[in-house]
C-alpha cells in the first residue's frame, strides 16, 4: 500500500507552531509522507516563539522532501499530483480569506489552488483572532465548498480574545482521516 502524501501548509499563527511540530511528528509516526509548504512569513520571520531558521530545521527533520517556500515551488503540487491531501496547519484568518476569495499570492495559497484543481481534500486547522468576527464569513463560505474540511475548533480565550478561534489539536488526525474519505467532522461538539 502506498503511503498517504500530506502537504502540510504552514501559515504564520506563530503561537501555534509548536502544535504544528507535534502534529507533524505524530503524522510521521503513523506513516504519513510529509511535504511542508511555508508561507513567506513562516519562512523568514523570527518571532518570540521561534527563530525562522530553528523552525525550518525542526520541520526539515520531519519532512519527506524539501520545504516549499516560493509560489513557483508550490505551483506543481496539483499538476504533478504530489499530495493526497493538504492540511493548512495553522490557517490564519488572512490565508483563509485569500483561499475563500481565490487570491493566489503566497506559496500557501498557490499550494491550495494547485491541489484543489484535482478535486482532492483540503483540511483547514483554523487559528484566527477574528474567527468569530471578520473571518466568519470565510469560514462559512469554505464550509459550504466542495473538498474543503475543517478541524473542529473552539474559542481560544473568551475573556481576552472573544472573537478568537483555534483548532483542536487532538482532532487533527481524526479530521484528516475523514477528509480523505470525503467526510466532514462536526465542527462543534
Amino acid at each position: 500500500m502506498n503511503r498517504i502524501r500530506v502537504g502540510v501548509v504552514i501559515c504564520g499563527s506563530f503561537c501555534t507552531l509548536s502544535r504544528t511540530l507535534r502534529i507533524m511528528q505524530t503524522m510521521k509516526n503513523e506513516g504519513y509522507e510529509l511535504l511542508p509548504i511555508f508561507s513567506f512569513n513562516v519562512a523568514k520571520l523570527d518571532t518570540r516563539f521561534f527563530k525562522a531558521s530553528d523552525f525550518r530545521e525542526s520541520v526539515e527533520a520531519l519532512a519527506d522532501g524539501d520545504i516549499i517556500d516560493t509560489i513557483e515551488g508550490a505551483e506543481p503540487i496539483g499538476p504533478k499530483d504530489w499530495c493526497d491531501i493538504l492540511v493548512v496547519l495553522p490557517c490564519t484568518g488572512n490565508t483563509l480569506a485569500k483561499i475563500s476569495h481565490g487570491i493566489t499570492d503566497t506559496p500557501t495559497t498557490m499550494a491550495v489552488k494547485s491541489h484543489i484543481r484535482n478535486n482532492k481534500p483540503v483540511l483547514i486547522a483554523l487559528a484566527s483572532n477574528d474567527g468569530m468576527g471578520a473571518s466568519f464569513e470565510n469560514i462559512a463560505r469554505l464550509t459550504n465548498t466542495k473538498n474543503f474540511y475543517f478541524v473542529p475548533y473552539a474559542q481560544d480565550d473568551s475573556d481576552k480574545k472573544p472573537k478568537s478561534l483555534v483548532y483542536r489539536e487532538d482532532m487533527v488526525l481524526p479530521a484528516l482521516r475523514l477528509a480523505l474519505e470525503g467526510k466532514s467532522m462536526p465542527i462543534f461538539e
